[in-house]
């Protein structure tokens, strides 16, 4: 019954976007889209010791508006990537700092408000050499009503290029580990339902506060993961969420690819990898 409410809810919500917005919005990179709503662009930054870039997608949100997570939540609108177009470029890796929760109309989002600095680092096919980056970029921004967006980014990354204290200070605001938040375990039970699976993890470690949530994802994200119920009782929390295949039915979960993350009213995050039977 809780995976049917739901579920009727993101339909709801999607229905709503659709009756909301008649076309997306367009932004090109350094403008404004034509709602004014968004601007999106690249903060350059540098080559790391390892030789990756270090650089950044820079979103500036008008006032009261929000962009989404990686896991946006039943309403939300999850970030999408192209790096098609780039020269000298074979591997990114996304540094996100830690999201903010938010209620509204019964429905719960995850994401940020007013600027999102996404730390991204960038492996050159070649070590040494520039990389040239082209990127098509789909997200969602939203305040009382929900505009996707298209846009194009580019950026040409030479040399050892310069620090920057907005990609760092984006990076510092990241998940705290598992280690750092206290963490002794994570462990993981696993039942099949009609159409998928349910697990429910038992996570003990301190409590980061008032409202704590969890969010669980898998490296198929095909597969739909429902909103978790949680409950704390001492050093554990306790999180349960179904999960549902494209093909509705039980599947076989490799527990160690199970990714949660704990958030609280705070502010605070905590990214944990893998849970035990």
């Amino acid at each position: 019954m809780l995976k049917l409410h739901v579920m009727l809810k993101k339909l709801a919500s999607a229905a709503l976007v659709a009756l909301i917005i008649a076309s997306p919005a367009t932004a090109g990179s350094g403008g404004f889209s034509p709602k004014d709503v968004a601007n999106i662009d690249i903060l350059p930054g540098w080559r790391t010791e390892t030789g990756t870039y270090m650089t950044a997608l820079r979103v500036t949100l008008a006032p009261g508006w929000k962009t989404y997570w990686r896991a946006p939540g039943d309403a939300g609108i999850p970030p999408r990537f192209d790096w098609d177009g780039s020269r000298n470029l074979s591997a990114v890796r996304f540094h996100w700092p830690a999201p903010s929760v938010f209620e509204a109309n019964g429905m719960r989002t995850v994401g940020y408000k007013n600027e999102l600095i996404l730390p991204i680092e960038l492996t050159p096919r070649t070590k040494g050499k520039d990389i040239t980056l082209r990127a098509n970029v789909e997200l969602g921004v939203c305040e009382d009503i929900c505009v996707p967006m298209q846009v194009k980014v580019s950026a040409d990354l030479k040399g050892a290029g310069a620090s920057d204290a907005r990609i760092k200070g984006a990076m510092a605001a990241r998940p705290a580990t598992g280690k750092e938040a206290g963490l002794r375990g994570v462990k993981c039970g696993v039942e099949p339902i009609s159409d998928g699976l349910r697990l429910t993890a038992r996570v003990d470690m301190p409590s980061l506060g008032r409202n704590e949530i969890a969010v669980f994802e898998l490296p198929d994200q095909t597969i739909w993961v429902s909103e978790a119920s949680v409950a704390r009782s001492g050093r554990t929390l306790t999180a349960t969420s179904d999960m549902v295949p494209s093909n509705s039915a039980p599947f076989l979960l490799d527990r160690s690819q199970v990714r949660i993350t704990v958030i609280a009213g705070s502010g605070q995050a905590v990214d944990i990898m893998g849970c035990n039977g």
